[in-house]
């Protein structure tokens, strides 16, 4: 069933199956159709288009992790669902984190697919010439940051606003309580209480992630040779890696 949820913000929702609850947040420029392929048949599953993303409604402003954490907690309250699996992707990885942080009681425990922390020196050093593009040309400066090639993904980027993807930029890794590099995100996970599961395609930022201090019960995998969308291309991998942690979590 997809509806508008009134959470503060109206954002379009999508909630199917039942028994333990998964919500997925997707990434940057990205909406609810990012989850499609993804089988999880004993759980009910809540996907959201963010606001300012697919058919969520476009603000002036307020695309900071902690605005899109509230929106979410509004959503989950409004369903009267928690604690949930907090699933995200990219910058959706942020925003569970954000979301776990801030909301402990609405989070049993958190997924982060290839988050959008953890940004060496030499890529922070990027950000503020990232940022400019962004606010010049939009998405098509977002599109050939991410070097994305036809298809849904980048259609979907594409259809994003120019000052939705700046500002979310801006939010994830320059404005003051941003955490996207690692001396702040590792401050930031240090208060994690969940556990986190941590999936990344690259050996460097696996290696990052095991340093961290972070709650008993927490994992870091690595699927070396895969690209950013690592849920797209190994669906029933991922399926079955998140089913089998959170077993393995169990009592």
């Amino acid at each position: 069933m997809t509806a508008i949820v009134e959470a503060g913000v109206p954002l379009s929702v999508h909630d199917t199956g039942a028994g333990e609850a998964l919500l997925l947040v997707h990434g940057w420029g990205g909406d609810a159709r990012a989850w499609s392929g993804l089988d999880f048949a004993r759980r009910r599953v809540v996907t959201v288009d963010l606001r300012g993303h697919g058919r969520s409604p476009v603000l002036r402003k307020g695309y900071r992790p902690v605005d899109y954490a509230r929106d979410l907690a509004g959503v989950l309250e409004r369903l009267e669902l928690g604690p949930v699996v907090a699933v995200g992707h990219s910058m959706g990885g942020q925003i569970v984190v954000q979301l776990a942080l801030e909301y402990p009681e609405l989070v049993r425990a958190v997924v982060a697919v290839d988050p959008a922390y953890g940004a060496d020196a030499a890529e922070a050093a990027t950000f503020a010439e990232r940022l400019a593009a962004l606010r010049g040309d939009g998405a098509i400066a977002a599109v050939r940051q991410l070097g994305l090639r036809a298809g849904p993904v980048r259609d979907q980027l594409l259809a994003t606003p120019g000052h939705v993807l700046a500002e979310s930029y801006a939010g994830m890794y320059t404005d003051p309580d941003a955490f996207g590099a690692r001396p702040a995100a590792a401050a930031r996970l240090a208060g994690l209480t969940q556990p986190l599961l941590t999936l990344r395609p690259v050996p460097s930022m696996a290696a990052w992630d095991i340093g961290l201090s972070l709650p008993y019960g927490s994992r870091i995998v690595l699927w070396n040779g895969c690209g950013h969308f690592l849920h797209h291309e190994r669906p029933r991998q991922f399926v079955d890696l998140v089913e089998s942690w959170l077993t393995a979590l169990r009592p």
